[in-house]
């Protein structure tokens, strides 16, 4: 993608993602009924009237471009994606939702070669919104969800950029809703100074806006859940790997599109193995 194509992009999308936000909004407000899936996460109504809103202006904005979208998924639609795809997460952080929590988001991916390199991100009951404007540079700006013909030119856009880790003394996050022993275990063998709970991929913006030094997660997820969040970090100067230290990838059709376990960095991994975290010099 060129430099030139990423604002065009988003400001195609930012009127779907408005509307996306409003309907989830309302069954917020409303509350909802939980159906449960056959891998037992919860799903909404509101996940499915997003994701429809959200795929049908990613199929008008980029046509050709196959969209990986979570609920299509799981009811066994999965397009036939080449080297370029979205992934769509309507509703991350279901949960969240659920117990009334604003911590949930709306994540849209673009994926070129098995990396993410554009990614919006939108917390609707938070007016938060985040996306990439180039492949060096991610923004945030205060976009309420009720605003309606609105572009970026009509709003306060600040710069993301991830901080430098204090080798004695790291910030991390770890998910409100998924706690795990490994993630803990990972965690304690890292000079933690202050551990922080957040829901959905509000954490990858968090350590792009420079409030923390990592997100450890060992436990399940899937592609959407984190590639618009990766694609917006590593344009902030951070990065994403697996435990080994790789670049986490994408495109694992076989696998169901499941993430292996991963750790989002403020800057460079921190680790050499997984037996042997390594802080910065």
């Amino acid at each position: 993608m060129k430099l030139e194509e990423y604002v065009p992009l988003v400001e195609a999308l930012l009127p779907a993602v408005l509307t996306a936000g409003r309907i989830e909004m309302a069954h917020f407000a409303a509350g909802v009924t939980v159906e449960t899936k056959a891998d037992t996460t919860p799903v909404t109504i509101a996940d499915h009237e997003a994701e429809a809103v959200l795929t049908e202006a990613l199929h008008r904005a980029a046509p050709g471009i196959p969209v990986i979208a979570e609920e299509a998924v799981a009811a066994g639609h999965v397009p036939t994606a080449g080297d370029a795809f979205f992934l769509v997460d309507p509703l991350d952080g279901t949960r969240a939702f659920i117990k009334g929590s604003p911590e949930f988001t709306i994540n849209i991916g673009l994926v070129v070669d098995g990396r993410p390199i554009f990614g919006i991100i939108y917390a609707p009951a938070l007016d938060q919104f985040y996306a990439t404007v180039g492949p060096a540079e991610s923004i945030e700006a205060t976009i309420p969800v009720a605003a309606r013909d609105i572009d970026l030119a009509d709003c306060v856009l600040t710069r993301l950029a991830t901080r430098r880790p204090d080798p004695q003394a790291l910030v991390a996050f770890a998910s409100r809703s998924h706690a795990s022993q490994s993630t803990d275990a990972f965690l304690q063998r890292l000079p933690i100074a202050e551990k922080r709970k957040a829901s959905s991929s509000l954490k990858f913006c968090l350590i792009a806006r420079g409030e923390a030094d990592l997100y450890a997660r060992l436990g399940q997820t899937s592609e959407w859940d984190t590639a618009a969040g990766q694609a917006i970090l590593a344009a902030a100067g951070g990065s994403v790997t697996t435990l080994d230290g790789h670049s986490l990838t994408y495109g694992k059709r076989d696998a169901g599109y499941a993430n292996p376990h991963f750790i989002a960095w403020a800057r460079e991994p921190l680790i050499r193995t997984p037996e042997t975290p390594r802080v910065p010099q």
